[in-house]
């Protein structure tokens, strides 16, 4: 074994003196100087999380302000394409309704011509221009009417009315014209002649009828 080392016995018993450290915690002056400091650095701390919190409130105020804008943006938007398509779709609409409704005009207005000139009765209409033309004749001019065969009986006793009441004498007379059909005739003097054509006029009416359609419909603005 090494001669250095030596086995010694401890004194358990030996007593360490304590070395005494210099304590201020009982110092008055410290004591408020640390408590005023921790109360300083507690404000501060809660003042920074006050600011942090405003801040983050703010933040998140802006952003929900920024979506329901853009969410209100999107939202007219939307609204107003859909308003344009439903616009679009009613001028659409209406422009078919006006379509069918000048088809049903005229349709009506070909059928209510059609009506009227039926509803005078061929003889009348024929009369009608016999008198006509004797208020442009002088008196005793002979006038040939030509009429369908069938009429020829008819026209002949509307004649002879006619001369019952007049006092000059009309030299008319009246002819059958299997080429006419009922309703025409063609009234021929030396000076002149007049055609009755029931087609022409149920054309007049129709036309009538649409010109009158036409200054009743209600102008387009531009």
């Amino acid at each position: 074994m090494d001669a250095a080392f030596h086995i010694r016995p401890f004194a358990f018993d030996r007593v360490f003196p304590a070395v005494e450290t210099p304590s201020d915690s009982d110092d008055p002056v410290t004591l408020r100087l640390r408590i005023a400091t921790l109360e300083a650095e507690c404000a501060l701390a809660a003042a920074e999380r006050a600011a942090a919190t405003a801040q983050a409130h703010d933040a998140g105020f802006a952003q929900g302000l920024a979506a329901a804008r853009a969410d209100r943006e999107a939202g007219l938007l939307a609204a107003t394409d859909a308003l344009h398509g439903a616009i679009e779709e009613i001028d659409a609409q209406l422009e078919g309704l006006a379509d069918e409704a000048a088809q049903a005009a005229a349709s009506i207005a070909a059928t209510a011509a059609e009506l009227l000139a039926a509803s005078v009765p061929p003889a009348l209409a024929i009369d009608d221009a016999i008198g006509r033309v004797l208020r442009q004749v002088v008196r005793g001019q002979e006038i040939e009417v030509a009429v369908h065969p069938e009429l020829v009986d008819e026209m002949t006793r509307r004649v002879a009315v006619r001369q019952a009441g007049d006092r000059r004498r009309l030299a008319i007379s009246i002819v059958a014209d299997p080429t006419l059909p009922i309703g025409d005739s063609h009234i021929h003097w030396d000076q002149g002649g007049v055609v009755l054509d029931a087609a022409q006029r149920a054309d007049a009416v129709r036309a009538a009828f649409a010109q009158a359609q036409t200054a009743a419909a209600p102008t387009q603005p531009d």
